[in-house]
């Protein structure tokens, strides 16, 4: 089971955009026009503007994009399965520990993904006490300690069990679900409301508010379901192939 952890959130300071008296008379009007033309001539290109800007924090190397198109190329696409007969058991007992490493998988995850890691003594670096979390979901930092709750940081699957039960997991074999379930390449701490919201969603129905992690985000979906030979349905793939057109290629 995991531990329960109390959390206190805050959000990173943002940069008010001066306040400068506007001009009066002529000026102001032709300027406010200029302003108007533009707008309206680039329409819709505003909000990619914003978008690739946001994608530049969390940029993919221009191999990880070239892979993530060509396995999104090779998934084989139809209709999702019926949900029948899915259970979270279905996929073995909560964060085992399959690496054998003596940490449940939970712990190994908060351990990696947030800084400033404290442990437990006596637990051999493996129980996380407290740490921090810059959230990729929301773009909040969020201050973790171990208590009696944890539903503000959670461990998120991003191709979520019940959507891999729907695409292929259901002819799988238990112990192949059992690391399904536990793979790190498939596991991220996240903001717990927002891994709520995003239930089962696959990238047709849910993405990450941050729209500068929906890149690399999109990326990571598709290297697990190719490594799993799960399928997509014709709306995720179109939209994973969407988002793949809006990577920022970093170094």
């Amino acid at each position: 089971m995991c531990d329960r952890s109390a959390v206190s959130r805050t959000t990173r300071p943002r940069r008010r955009p001066s306040s400068r008296p506007r001009r009066r008379g002529g000026t102001v009007t032709g300027w406010a026009f200029v302003v108007l033309v533009v707008a309206v001539a680039l329409g819709a290109g505003l909000p990619l503007w914003s978008q690739a800007e946001e994608s530049a924090r969390f940029p993919v190397t221009a191999t990880d994009l070239d892979r993530a198109r060509t396995e999104l190329a090779a998934l084989e696409v139809k209709g999702r399965a019926p949900r029948t007969g899915y259970e979270r058991e279905e996929f073995g007992p909560a964060w085992a520990d399959v690496d054998r490493n003596g940490c449940d998988t939970r712990n190994d995850v908060l351990a990696r993904d947030l800084t400033d890691v404290v442990f437990e003594e006596g637990t051999h670096d493996c129980v996380v006490l407290s740490g921090t979390l810059a959230d990729p979901f929301t773009d909040q930092v969020i201050d973790f300690e171990r208590g009696p709750s944890s539903a503000d940081v959670q461990i998120d699957h991003v191709v979520p069990l019940s959507d891999a039960w729907q695409k292929g997991a259901q002819q799988w074999d238990a112990e192949t679900r059992r690391q399904f379930a536990n793979d790190p390449a498939n596991l991220l701490a996240v903001d717990g409301p927002t891994n709520g919201a995003k239930g089962d969603g696959d990238a047709a129905t849910w993405l990450p508010p941050s729209t500068g992690y929906r890149c690399a985000y999109v990326v990571r979906q598709v290297r697990v379901k190719a490594a799993y030979g799960l399928w997509v349905t014709e709306a995720e793939h179109a939209a994973m192939d969407r988002q793949l057109d809006s990577c920022v290629v970093g170094d």
